[in-house]
């Protein structure tokens, strides 16, 4: 069962999410907290003594101390648990996800994205736990904010063919199109790495989910992803090669 700690600090809100969070079967235990003062108190405490803590939900637009700001602090922790926003505020995705947050919930909260929230918690906490039971690569994904227009659109993480980095942003290609998203190349590289992303250039990312062919000509090696044939920069070839051969037999 999990535990995890709501944060908010309007009263009627907390006991709402506090109360949503507790039907959930998958949830043993919910400890609260009204600023994320005492939720950073409140976790120190318990990673101290011990205590399992699998999540915190938590609000962005906090008196004092800020969701976004108490994230940041959680680096210090040698384990610190995944952060769930749960806010009416859709303009921090960007940043949220920027600072590894596992979930982005807007208010009020539909019953079915909690849920969804609570199954990435799941995986999280299977996926430090001893002895998985399960493949959580394949089983968990990741949804990526996108700005479109004054608008915030969710990109599913297995939607995504290939990324190119462009300056201080890379595009994500998928079938429906690209975006840009602020995010160092390198850094998406070590967060997908382990959902079977592959570097094959200095500027580029593939899915090997979505490589039907490797080409070698000359010496020189290219993967097939729909109707584009990207290179593979020599330095990456070998790597390339051994990792999609292995996946091709392992499929």
């Amino acid at each position: 069962m999990l535990h995890v700690l709501a944060v908010d600090d309007e009263r009627p809100a907390l006991e709402e999410l506090t109360y949503l969070l507790r039907r959930d079967q998958r949830i043993g235990r919910v400890s609260c907290a009204g600023d994320a003062s005492s939720a950073l108190r409140d976790l120190s405490r318990m990673l101290t003594e011990g205590e399992r803590l699998d999540a915190v939900y938590l609000d962005i637009r906090l008196p004092g101390l800020d969701g976004l700001d108490f994230t940041r602090l959680l680096t210090g922790f040698a384990a610190p648990p995944p952060v769930v926003f749960v806010t009416a505020h859709d303009d921090c995705a960007v940043t949220a996800y920027e600072l590894g947050a596992l979930d982005y919930l807007l208010k009020p909260v539909r019953p079915e994205r909690l849920a969804e929230s609570v199954r990435r918690v799941a995986v999280a906490a299977r996926r430090t736990g001893p002895a998985p039971d399960e493949d959580l690569r394949d089983a968990e994904d990741e949804m990526i904010p996108v700005e479109l227009g004054g608008r915030t659109r969710l990109v599913s993480r297995r939607s995504v063919t290939h990324v190119e980095a462009q300056g201080d942003y890379v595009r994500l290609h998928t079938a429906d199109g690209g975006y840009l998203v602020r995010m160092p190349l390198s850094a998406l590289t070590k967060r997908w790495e382990a959902a079977g992303f592959i570097r094959i250039h200095r500027s580029t990312l593939v899915a090997s989910a979505h490589v039907t062919e490797l080409r070698f000509d000359g010496g020189r090696a290219a993967v097939q992803i729909g109707d584009e044939l990207l290179q593979v920069s020599r330095r990456h070839t070998r790597e390339v090669r051994d990792r999609l051969v292995r996946k091709f037999h392992e499929g």
